[in-house]
């Protein structure tokens, strides 16, 4: 029999030597993999499992404040952006039939094909998804789908104060109005969620890999609109529309004490919340504020204004009137005729003749001429005092300064300044007009105009804004005062009997031709009203400024802007509750 021990051994060792070198081989791949390629192989599994999300800051609300107590007019509702990981995703076609069941109407075109880019980690499939649909979708427990809350506009409102507000895009961008000018205020900061997922791509929120950088909500604006001034506002001026034909009105409500805006609203208008069906984009725009325009005689009230305040005028002084007056080479003549002979100046501002303003003008002057002297004095109180012709800084998007030429420019000669006078030769917005003109009212102090009281607070505290730059010494108050007076007489000459009795109401109507391609159009006419309200003995509680155009239209200020005022003023000394005094 053979002895056969020695092959024995020779077939373990050989077994042991091999074992011992598959574990070496194990060991060193394991040392590889755990060490020497361990940081590629820990950024590969926190490629798989690690995901980041946006975490949306929510838009600011918009407020308006009604007697003082800050109201909604802009809220935000929770809808939801689906979106799909194609790498994630088991069953296309479940993830296509459930979409296309459950939220049809809100998914992008043909979205099925971004189901097949599975290169990326990332496809949005439908936007604007309610939270009903949401919930409805994640019960269909489709692997590689995520969602997304996000905030849209809701406006219960609808049309009330939309150019002041504008309205925020499909990119989340503020657009127009406050949503414009305060865009990133009011958009926040997103956060970013980085966390460990699941398979189906929830986040588990576990792990020292987690980031969370929470998201800061933008703030809550408070505007000084009154949601009640507004809508009366909107109200006649539609009113006024139906009664006139025309076919375009704007209005501006202020507290002359504060400078604040009441009420600011344009008509044609649109709502926010039913953009697709706007056909004329310039229903978009404010036109008190983004609309320069020739503002005819409610300018008068400024250039007596000037000379009361540089006593070359008082409201006694007198001139002899023929009707027309001859500047250089060109010959001025009153609209309102037949008012001729000696008169004052405060009849001279009653039936708004220009003879009268050209006069003050030369009287700032040597008396006969409306020299460098005049022009610089007009200058000075046109635009460095009452500041028209330049920006307000009012927190609205597209405001626009217009024009007031200086007397340095070539362009500012004496038959310039003399249109000048009584509102032609200047393009200013109606915010302009209507801010000067309560500096005027007031006792002379400028009140940058203001349309953000403040802002609510994550509380729902309300908090003050800080006031805007003031300015004082326009006027002095002696001449704010006459001028107050001879606005007053200038409207109880002839429509003393519109307004409610025992209260100071003041106005000066406007009227102004239009250019159009570099010449003015004699068939159309813009028709404006320029006044104050408030209790006798005290300072104006409101300025009302009007203006009302029609294509082809000639309108004037007393016929068809005037009752607009009116019916603004009458409303509003009930609303404040003045008292009536002797």
């Amino acid at each position: 029999m053979p002895f056969s021990f020695p092959i024995t051994k020779s077939r373990t060792s050989i077994l042991s030597a091999i074992v011992l070198g598959l574990m070496a081989l194990f060991v060193i791949r394991l040392f590889y993999i755990q060490v020497i390629r361990h940081d590629y192989y820990v950024e590969q599994a926190a490629g798989e499992q690690i995901k980041q999300f946006t975490l949306h800051a929510k838009r600011g609300e918009i407020y308006t404040l009604d007697n003082g107590s800050p109201t909604k007019l802009v809220m935000n509702e929770t809808v939801y952006t689906v979106w799909a990981d194609p790498t994630k995703v088991e069953d296309r076609a479940k993830v296509v039939d459930s979409l296309n069941r459950i939220a049809g109407g809100t998914v992008r075109k043909d979205f099925a094909q971004y189901l097949a880019r599975t290169t990326t980690r990332y496809q949005v499939l439908a936007t604007k998804v309610t939270r009903k649909q949401a919930e409805l979708l994640k019960k269909e427990n489709l692997a590689g789908i995520g969602f997304d809350a996000v905030s849209q506009r809701v406006y219960p409102e609808g049309q009330l104060a939309s150019q002041v507000v504008g309205y925020v895009d499909a990119d989340g961008d503020g657009k127009y109005g406050i949503e414009q000018a305060n865009d990133t205020t009011l958009k926040g900061k997103n956060g970013l969620l980085k966390t460990v997922t699941d398979v189906r791509s929830v986040p588990l929120t576990i792990g020292d890999a987690n980031v969370n950088v929470p998201a800061k909500d933008g703030d809550n604006l408070v505007l000084t609109i009154d949601r009640n001034v507004q809508a009366e506002t909107e109200k006649a001026l539609a009113d006024g529309l139906k009664r006139t034909g025309a076919t375009n009105a704007s209005a501006i409500v202020m507290d002359p004490r504060s400078g604040r805006v009441l009420a600011m609203a344009s008509l044609p208008t649109y709502d926010p919340s039913q953009l697709d069906t706007v056909t004329d984009i310039s229903t978009l725009n404010n036109n008190t504020i983004s609309n320069p325009y020739e503002p005819g005689s409610d300018i008068k009230i400024f250039t007596v204004a000037t000379g009361i305040d540089k006593a070359v005028i008082t409201p006694e002084s007198t001139y002899n009137n023929t009707d027309y007056i001859t500047v250089d080479d060109s010959v001025i003549t009153n609209a309102s005729k037949g008012q001729t002979g000696t008169i004052t100046m405060q009849h001279a501002l009653n039936w708004s003749l220009n003879t009268g303003t050209v006069t003050i003008a030369q009287r700032l002057g040597d008396g006969n001429n409306i020299n460098y002297q005049a022009r610089r004095a007009m200058y000075d109180y046109f635009y460095g005092r009452f500041r028209m012709g330049q920006t307000t800084g009012i927190e609205l998007a597209n405001e626009q300064a217009g024009t007031i030429i200086p007397p340095d420019d070539a362009q500012g000669n004496a038959v310039r300044y003399s249109n000048m006078s009584f509102g032609q030769g200047m393009d200013v917005t109606m915010l302009q007009v209507a801010s000067g003109f309560c500096a005027v009212i007031n006792g002379g102090t400028y009140y940058t105009p203001s349309i953000i009281a403040g802002k609510v607070d994550a509380n729902g505290s309300y908090i003050p804004a800080a006031p805007k730059s003031r300015y004082g010494g326009v006027i002095t108050p002696a001449s704010s005062d006459t001028m107050r007076d001879m606005v007053y007489k200038a409207r109880q000459a002839f429509y003393a009997g519109h307004d409610k009795q025992g209260f100071y109401i003041g106005g000066k109507t406007g009227t102004s031709q239009t250019i159009e391609n570099g010449k003015y159009v004699f068939n159309q006419t813009i028709g404006t009203y320029l006044g104050f309200g408030g209790e006798k003995g005290e300072v104006p509680r409101y300025v009302i400024m009007v203006e009302v155009s029609g294509k082809g239209m000639n309108l004037s200020g007393g016929t068809h802007a005037l009752p607009i005022f009116t019916d603004i003023s009458n409303w509003m000394i009930d609303y404040l509750k003045l008292q009536p005094k002797g």
